[in-house]
């Protein structure tokens, strides 16, 4: 099927020029105007940002909302040192451990090089094993194979500004680190990431499908409006991200 893009030329404050992508009938024209004006009127965008809220047949809600749950998999298009940056330019998840048949989710941004894959509840168990310190979403995707210096960015919409409380979805086969920028600018410094290796379980590839949450990993403050969030992973790497979580505090 040929797929047809939309431009939609938008002018932002100071003669600025913002140009949205869209995919014709997966994105409607009101939603990406209110795009450009969001952009037009927040001073705090990232001015030369030229990344894009993702979308795609099953997910076109635009820019995540915050509060609220951040997914990881969500990253911005824009491609690599824009959206994203990877080590290498191969997907380890999508059609690799998971092999390309015309499935959603084996064939998730598969041409990208952040490496996705998706929980599986099998038996024997892959994702629902008992070692899980709290239990995952079936299907659900995450970034995995991570490692130091990589980072993927998302262009979120606040909807109440004021001081948010982090919480990490995720697993860790040893003690990493991660970080959070805000329009480009480091919110947290290094957080440490608490490992969930279990020695007593005797598959080895398993250890990195040992899923936790755990709260309060950071504190950050965030205006309201469109804002970009970056996620970095700092040091070690070994962990999977499900998903942020951002609540309000005050």
């Amino acid at each position: 099927m040929v797929k047809s893009v939309l431009f939609i030329r938008l002018v932002q404050s100071k003669n600025r020029e913002i140009f949205i992508r869209m995919k014709k009938n997966r994105i409607n024209f009101v939603y990406a105007f209110c795009i450009g004006v969001l952009l037009s009127c927040h001073s705090g965008f990232p001015g030369d940002y030229k990344g894009t809220p993702y979308a795609d047949i099953k997910y076109h809600a635009g820019p995540q909302i915050i509060p609220g749950k951040l997914q990881c998999e969500y990253y911005d298009f824009g491609g690599e040192g824009i959206a994203y940056h990877d080590s290498d330019s191969i997907n380890s998840g999508s059609g690799r451990l998971n092999p390309a048949d015309g499935s959603y989710l084996n064939e998730f941004r598969i041409n990208e090089a952040v490496d996705v894959s998706f929980t599986k509840f099998r038996d024997p168990p892959i994702d629902n094993n008992p070692y899980n310190l709290v239990e995952p979403e079936k299907d659900q995707l995450y970034v995995g194979w991570t490692s130091p210096g990589e980072w993927v960015k998302y262009t979120v919409n606040v909807i109440k500004a004021g001081n948010y409380q982090l919480g990490i979805m995720y697993t860790s086969n040893k003690n990493g680190k991660i970080s959070i920028s805000v329009n480009d600018k480091d919110a947290t410094g290094p957080i440490s990431i608490p490992s969930t290796f279990v020695e007593s379980d005797s598959v080895a590839w398993r250890q990195w499908h040992h899923w936790n949450y755990i709260d309060r990993i950071a504190f950050i403050d965030l205006k309201q409006g469109l804002q970009t969030i970056t996620l970095h992973t700092v040091e070690i790497g070994q962990m999977n991200y499900d998903y942020i979580n951002f609540k309000w505090v005050k």
